[in-house]
């Protein structure tokens, strides 16, 4: 029999919860170490379809990237993400940045995605020495607008922003999710394009004065690269244990 902390110590092994940021609130979040697992759910997220959907595939766990509890909790309303998570009897395991910066991790499958060559650390966390982000160099130099429908179409986005650098792209830096204020860094390091998921109204400023395209793919898009690769990983080291990747999480962003 496989257990909850079985898995959880697998995945400590490969992206150590203890690296995560300070902020940060990865771990068993939900259930104990003993619990058996015989089928879980991989979701970049844990939402009441996700949990819903877990229940119906009568899985004992939940594997997500984003913590299902991030800020202390003062209530548990009914029909919540840990309400129904208590309810069904489903344990969550959530890695979240000790995910992101692993050898392995987030950022690492969205290099790969994007078919970077000479993968290196653009920027040290200073707290584990770990790249918080990446930089890499493209197979084919871009345009602009050329690069940012390679990320469109690589990432399957809907749709996304970017702003124009003015000028050939060879060399690219990346964070997942919200590391839009990482651009200065690639700047410095010479990128001539910056690909992340979230990105404010100055920093797109500031990214075309400096010229760097800057590429905001969606925080989903540049994270739920994660959960294949992990899925594969999790399943080779546990082949009695079912793993399925969710088909309820999506991004929640529509473009028109």
């Amino acid at each position: 029999m496989i257990f909850a902390g079985d898995i959880y110590d697998f995945i400590d092994g490969i992206a150590p919860f203890h690296t995560a940021m300070g902020f940060d609130n990865p771990g068993l979040l939900v259930g104990g170490r003993n619990t058996p697992v015989q089928a879980a759910l991989l979701s970049l997220d844990i939402t009441p379809a996700v949990v819903r959907e877990a229940k119906e595939l009568q899985a004992d766990l939940i594997i997500s990237h984003h913590p299902v509890i991030f800020h202390p909790l003062k209530r548990i309303d009914a029909d919540t993400a840990p309400y129904l998570l208590v309810k069904f009897g489903i344990a969550a395991i959530c890695a979240h940045t000790n995910l992101d910066m692993a050898a392995e991790g987030v950022n690492t499958c969205l290099a790969k995605r994007l078919r970077l060559k000479n993968i290196r650390m653009l920027k040290e966390y200073e707290n584990t020495g770990l790249p918080e982000a990446l930089a890499g160099e493209t197979e084919q130099e871009y345009s602009p607008r050329a690069f940012a429908g390679f990320v469109k179409e690589v990432l399957g986005c809907d749709g996304l922003r970017y702003t124009d650098g003015g000028r050939p792209i060879s060399k690219v830096g990346l964070c997942s999710g919200g590391g839009a204020d990482l651009v200065y860094d690639a700047a410095q390091y010479g990128c001539q394009a910056f690909v992340t998921g979230e990105s404010k109204h100055n920093i797109l400023l500031d990214a075309e004065n400096m010229g760097i395209t800057l590429v905001d793919a969606g925080h989903f898009y540049t994270e739920d690269v994660v959960i294949g690769p992990l899925l594969e990983k999790l399943q080779s080291q546990f082949p009695k244990v079912r793993f399925t990747k969710s088909k309820q999480m999506h991004s929640p962003a529509h473009f028109i």
